[in-house]
């Protein structure tokens, strides 16, 4: 009976979830629930998943409404009505943007229900009905409608439950409306009756005109949508060649022309993993997800792209022959079923890398190539501090209050009732969904047209995108195609081409001679002594530690490393055990004997999601399909689902069984549950380390080469200055911008790495490409008369330039050419030059001698760059005397000792009782890394305060080779005055 019904999915309008709709209809007698969204469908598909389970058929629709006001509702007929209003109100509203009209246009498999109160005669279609709402009532009574009552259907709407949801939906349209609650329109809001009511009083009110809960039934009846949610078909693109017989032969063909490519010597081990994997992925029909796959690679590689392929597929012998992923599961002895096994219902996951500059043309591949095609969403929801926020605005409150309250210092007691009520609604509105977004990399190609399944929205990146996530897609059988985009592989490409450049006699660069790269004497260095500062995933503060811990020198340690340092193994204890055992082999006895014969390459220990899914499977008895569903777990998204709580259940059941130790099973399954989110499949460990060896090798042949292009790649773990650094102790010189020798990024000149123009802060990029083009057209610029001349460029940002020393090749003190440059340009907006007969000679006024510092230098480069060029220890306002270099740690170990360091970065955990510690990376005198602790007590009475030099008092620590200081007291040293604005005689004795 219920024809209109909205889920907080209805953006800043609905209250109710739409688990909690269903809950209410079942409780409320109802046996057909239709649930329409305003101008959505997210939500539709997991309405029809999870209605069964509350005894609820459900049917979908859309209220079609222009702001707040109600258009006309749309019903699905069928699945085909379904996809038509999806379609409909994708081309409509969220591909072109345009209102909604008054009249809707006539679509197969579609009912449409027009509210009473826009009734104007019986001129309806045979699809077409009157909404009659309980406020019409007394309308049709006092006017002796006389119409045709077949048309008249109850439309009771529904988009809270109780008198707090209607509240939480007014302060929604406040949000939505960005007004405050008082000024908020009556229009602009729904009734406050439109609360869930049961089926009895629905019923009750409408008692007095049978005809319309006849019509409505009638209509209800009529309706029938179903989807399969079994999981047990895939609705992806079932064939890439348009017949499966076919696709299965090519991929057969391309599986075996791989390996000459891959291979030197071909054993029965390797054609008999082959002709396992062929013919499951035959049965679970995955041939043509495999060679869409393949496609989208083969086109990456013509456009000469670096690409990594990794995920569950990584696993895969058929994925490494196609060139997928650059990873042998012989060589690594990787889990079979990790990757595919009978059980499992969706394809594996191939998470395709590729630069940020190439990623956006591979989209466009994609969907050019193949027909239905769309991206995934995903829900920004509100979140508590930014809902304080919205709410504060819409009470009207003061900023100052609004901060106080964001800020969580506060006792709610003493608050005022304004104030209160802001934090009782932030609560209740916290998660609930806000607008869409777009999944980081997900699409999905389908069989079927998209609208089959979903409304689709056109974001700024152009490409329709559904209007549900990726979850919901796995639930309905489609399963996405990860394109994402990373910057280790552009740093790679771009150092690669750096090289080529810069070494034309040497020998071109095989950057996929992975086998080459496992061997090599330096690479082995860099890793076991933990030098990696800029390669991909060994660069962080605490993989460099993990890495001098566990001496890793060789690919499969560095696989290992690649998980090991995930957060569920860390978090489990099992981080530290793995390390003992690592190390120690005599610690290894100490595993238990059934876990150490599942994973003797780890010790007994879980490092990997396959490890997991073995002892699940070995230990727990539990079947592949219950494994797998473990492993769904493990992803995070399914965790709160019912079917993950029932394997932990059969998990003890069989335990419990088989005899096990009862403190033994709930030790594992408190190991198992640590990697929830977490895990690393050991495939796609494998495929991070390979590009940590691409990237080492560069690190180790041409490191300047290298650090020049991850400062032009976005850098890394770490901020820009920390490469410029890094560059500066492999023997690089640094230089500020050069009108002259820069360009937009950074670029090198034998040792000379000449910052770029887009390195500073406020300059304009169309003003470093004119610069750029004026130069390689007419050459390098003789003076600042000339560069005015020739480049339009406005004072301000001339000023930038002069500032950062672009000009030093004049030998011409800055400061003086700051004043140059004030009396020769006027401070307009400026045109492109046009060029003239006869060049005019400038007037060249005599400037006053000014002459500037090297501090001077440090603290403009401090402003225009973010950091000084200089060694920042010069900047101290008192000079260091005695300094104990980080080198010489080693000697001080358990004593305390006062050290001087550059803070780099900082990373922020909880205790287990949720009180806050860090851990602080710096950098001494010399360029040498500190490592720091800062316990809970120490880091609130000694707190980081920013950027800059501290001086650290504490004890030091060693733990497997590796140092670090439980830190006791900590204090930032004073920097010099800013000298630009001291006066000139104390500069001139600086200089």
């Amino acid at each position: 009976m219920i024809l209109n019904s909205h889920s907080y999915y209805s953006l800043r309008y609905g209250t109710i979830k739409p688990i909690e709709l269903l809950f209410l209809a079942n409780k409320g007698g109802y046996r057909t629930f239709v649930l329409t969204d305003i101008n959505n469908t997210t939500a539709c598909l997991e309405f029809m998943r999870l209605a069964p389970k509350h005894n609820i058929r459900p049917l979908i629709g859309v209220d079609f409404r222009n702001g707040a006001k109600q258009e006309f509702v749309m019903i699905a007929k069928s699945n085909i009505g379904f996809q038509n209003i999806n379609t409909y109100l994708s081309s409509f509203l969220h591909h072109n943007n345009y209102e909604i009209p008054n009249k809707a246009d006539e679509l197969e498999d579609v009912f449409t229900i027009y509210p009473f109160e826009k009734y104007y005669g019986n001129t309806l279609k045979q699809n077409e009905y009157w909404g009659v709402k309980t406020s019409d009532l007394n309308t049709i009574k006092l006017l002796r409608f006389q119409g045709d009552t077949s048309k008249l259907v109850i439309l009771n709407t529904v988009s809270f439950i109780d008198k707090k949801g209607f509240n939480t939906h007014r302060l929604l349209r406040a949000i939505d409306n960005n007004t405050l609650l008082s000024k908020l329109s009556v229009s602009e809001t729904g009734s406050e009756d439109h609360k869930f009511i049961s089926k009895e009083q629905l019923l009750k009110v409408y008692q007095d005109y049978p005809c319309l809960i006849e019509n409505t039934q009638r209509l209800l009846d009529s309706c029938n949508v179903v989807f399969d949610f079994s999981g047990q078909i895939p609705n992806n693109q079932s064939s890439y060649t348009n017949n499966q017989v076919l696709d299965y032969k090519l991929l057969k063909k391309l599986t075996y022309e791989g390996l000459k490519y891959r291979y030197e010597v071909v054993n029965n081990k390797i054609l008999d993993r082959i002709d396992k994997e062929l013919k499951i992925i035959k049965e679970k029909s995955f041939v043509s997800y495999f060679l869409i796959n393949w496609k989208i690679l083969k086109y990456a590689r013509s456009k000469g792209y670096f690409y990594v392929g990794r995920g569950s597929g990584a696993n895969s012998i058929v994925a490494y022959l196609l060139r997928i992923t650059d990873v042998d599961p012989i060589e690594l002895d990787l889990y079979f079923e990790r990757f595919i096994n009978l059980y499992r219902t969706n394809p594996p996951d191939f998470d395709l890398d590729f630069s940020h500059r190439d990623r956006d043309d591979i989209t466009k591949f994609i969907f050019k190539t193949f027909k239905n095609t769309a991206l995934i969403a995903v829900y920004n929801t509100f979140k508590y501090k930014a809902s304080v926020r919205e709410l504060g605005k819409v009470f009207g409150l003061p900023k100052s209050e609004i901060d106080i309250l964001s800020s969580g210092r506060y006792n709610y007691q003493t608050l005022d009732k304004l104030s209160q009520l802001v934090i009782k609604y932030s609560k209740y509105i916290e998660g609930f969904p806000n607008y869409l977004g777009i999944h980081a990399g997900g699409i999905i190609i389908s069989e079927k047209s998209i609208h089959y399944y979903t409304a689709t929205f056109m974001p700024p990146k152009g490409f329709p995108t559904t209007q549900f996530d990726m979850v919901v897609a796995e639930d309905i059988g489609l399963y996405k195609f990860d394109i994402l985009s990373q910057r280790g592989l552009g740093k790679i490409k771009e150092a690669v081409e750096i090289v080529k450049y810069n070494h034309p006699d040497k020998k071109a660069i095989d950057i996929h001679d992975i086998k080459r790269f496992k061997q090599d004497a330096r690479i082995k260095y860099l890793l076991k002594n933990a030098k990696a500062i800029g390669c991909f995933y060994v660069e962080s503060p605490a993989m460099r530690m993990l890495l001098k811990k566990l001496q890793v020198d060789n690919y499969l340690g560095l696989v290992a490393a690649s998980s090991v340092i995930r957060p569920g193994v860390s978090k489990s204890g099992m981080m530290r055990e793995y390390i003992l055992r690592y190390r120690y082999p005599n610690r290894r006895k100490e595993a238990h004997p059934f876990l150490l014969n599942i994973m003797p390459d780890t010790y007994g220990v879980m490092v990997y999601q396959e490890d997991v899914i073995k002892v699940a499977h070995f230990f727990g008895g539990l079947n592949l399909g219950e494994a797998d569903m473990l492993r769904r777990g493990m992803s995070g998204k399914f965790r709160s689902r019912e079917e993950f709580l029932k394997v932990k259940e059969q998990f003890f059941i069989n335990c419990k069984t088989s005899g096990k130790d009862e403190a033994l099973t709930k030790e594992i399954w408190r190991q198992i549950e640590s990697f929830a989110g977490y895990a690393f499949a050991k495939g796609h460990s494998a495929s991070y380390a390979v590009e940590s060896y691409q990237s080492l090798f560069l690190k180790a042949y041409y490191p300047l080469e290298y650090m020049v292009a991850t400062l032009n790649n976005g850098g890394g773990f770490y901020s820009r200055e920390l490469y410029i650094h890094e560059a500066r102790m492999n023997g690089a010189i640094i230089q500020a911008p050069c009108v002259n020798k820069s360009f937009g990024q950074a670029v090198i000149y034998d040792k000379d790495i000449y910052i770029g123009f887009l390195f500073l802060q406020s300059f304009e990029s169309k003003n470093s490409k004119s610069i750029i083009e004026e130069r390689l057209k007419n050459g390098e610029f003789k003076s600042l008369d000339d560069f005015i001349d020739r480049v339009p460029i406005s004072m301000e940002q001339v000023a930038i330039l002069i500032k950062i020393n672009a000009f030093r090749f004049t030998r011409i003190n800055k400061r003086e050419l700051l004043w140059e440059a004030y009396t020769k340009i006027n401070n307009i907006t400026f045109e492109e030059h046009r060029i003239t007969l006869f060049k005019a000679e400038r007037i060249n006024y005599k400037t006053p001698e000014l002459p500037s510092t090297k501090l001077e230098d440090a603290f403009d480069e401090l402003e225009l760059l973010g950091y000084p060029l200089c060694n920042p220890f010069k900047l101290l306002l008192k000079p260091l005397k005695m300094i104990l270099r980080a080198n010489k740690l080693p000697q001080f170990v358990n004593y305390v000792i006062e050290v001087v360091g550059y803070l780099v970065t900082t990373k922020r955990t909880t205790t287990l009782n949720g009180k806050s510690m860090y851990f602080g990376t710096f950098l001494d005198y010399y360029g040498d890394f500190i490592d720091t602790v800062h316990f809970p007590p120490i880091a609130s009475k000694f707190p980081f305060r920013g950027k800059g030099i501290y001086k650290i008092k504490g004890k030091v620590l060693e733990e497997f080779d590796c140092i670090n200081i439980e830190v006791v007291e900590m204090h930032r040293l004073a920097i010099i005055e800013d000298p630009r604005y001291s006066d000139i005689e104390t500069n001139q004795k600086a200089s």
